[in-house]
Order: C-alpha cells, then sequence, then structure tokens
C-alpha cells in the first residue's frame, strides 16, 4: 500500500483577509472571501458576518456568477451596515425615505414650475396691455381701459300732430291738438282759421 499524499490548497502567506483574520482561521489562496474582503478593512466584514453569517455569506457569494461577485459583496456590506444601524427596516427605510423626499421634491418643483408659468403669463399679459396703451393713441381701442358703455339711442320722435280744424276757432285754446268731433278732410281745408301763434 502505497502513502497518499494529500496536497493541501497553497497559504496565503502575504496577509489573511478581513474573514480569515476574524474567524481566526489560515487564509488559503483560494478563498472565497479573499477578493472581496481586503485585510485593511476589517469592520466590513465584521458587519456582514454579524447580521448573515459566514457561511451564508460565502454561499451566496457563489451562487451569484463571477462578474458580479464584487457588486454583491458591496451590496451585503451596505445592507449590513444599514440593518445594524436600523435592525426593523434596515436598507428599506433608507429607501423610503428617499422615497419620500423625492415626492416631497417633485411637488416643490411643481409648484415652483406652476408659479415660473403664472409669471410669465402675467408678464406676457402686462406686454400686451402696455404696447395696447401705446397704440392706442393712433384710433385703436385700448385693451387696458374697458370699454366706454355705448349710449343707449335717443327714443324715436313723437307722431307729428294731426292737424284738425276746429269749428270754433274762435276759441281761446288752439285746437290744433285738441281733436275735434267735426273735422274736414284736406280738399276743404284752409289756411284763415288756424291760429299760428297766440
Amino acid at each position: 500500500m502505497g502513502r497518499r499524499i494529500a496536497f493541501a490548497p497553497p497559504l496565503n502567506t502575504i496577509t489573511p483577509c478581513a474573514a480569515c483574520k476574524l474567524l481566526r482561521r489560515r487564509c488559503a489562496e483560494e478563498c472565497p472571501f479573499s477578493p472581496y474582503f481586503s485585510p485593511h478593512e476589517p469592520q466590513k466584514f465584521a458587519a456582514v458576518h454579524k447580521v448573515f453569517g459566514a457561511s451564508n455569506v460565502s454561499k451566496l457569494l457563489m451562487e451569484v456568477p463571477e462578474s458580479l461577485r464584487v457588486d454583491a459583496a458591496n451590496s451585503l456590506v451596505y445592507e449590513a451596515n444599514l440593518r445594524l444601524r436600523d435592525p426593523v427596516y434596515g436598507s428599506m427605510g433608507v429607501i423610503s425615505a428617499l422615497q419620500h423626499q423625492l415626492q416631497a421634491l417633485q411637488s416643490e418643483l411643481n409648484a415652483v414650475k406652476a408659479d415660473i408659468l403664472k409669471y410669465k403669463y402675467r408678464e406676457a399679459a402686462n406686454h400686451i396691455v402696455s404696447s395696447a396703451n401705446l397704440v392706442s393713441p393712433t384710433g385703436m381701442a385700448s385693451i387696458a381701459a374697458p370699454p366706454h358703455a355705448i349710449p343707449p339711442p335717443p327714443p324715436p320722435p313723437p307722431p307729428p300732430p294731426s292737424v284738425v280744424i276746429s269749428s270754433s276757432s274762435k276759441s281761446s285754446t288752439s285746437s290744433l291738438y285738441t281733436p275735434s268731433t267735426i273735422t274736414t278732410g284736406y280738399s276743404s281745408h284752409s289756411s284763415d282759421n288756424v291760429p299760428y301763434f297766440d
């Protein structure tokens, strides 16, 4: 029977990663944490380990494609730090606060845009009014002043008095305006009996 020689993975002789340092184990070259948790920032892995646990972090990183592992490790660090700061909501508390702030800023922006529009319309109206006031002396109507009321037309003239000749022309009152019972036609009309001025 021959002896089997077990090949141990080569050790990282320079410095162990933050995970291995915290877990107090030797850091192998194939350490799953080494590329993502630098020995110069041990607080990152400490937060991740406290919230998720080292074995869960290792499993999560191995399930993610290698090109996305750096982003996944950074996301885990971010979530762990926020979960330590706010154990109930974690990153959702920050996201919710940012969404509320975004909505408030959007409504403020809409109000400012509305104010700007009102100001522009007011300026345009003032410009039109001032230009209309400059044009009005040449005979054009002014927009600024309310239009003058058109006076009502004069009442129609009274109908012309009918000339009636009375039989009693010697009366002291003129019979021009008082109708008489005896009227003569136009053919028998004479100007002798009609007093013009009394």
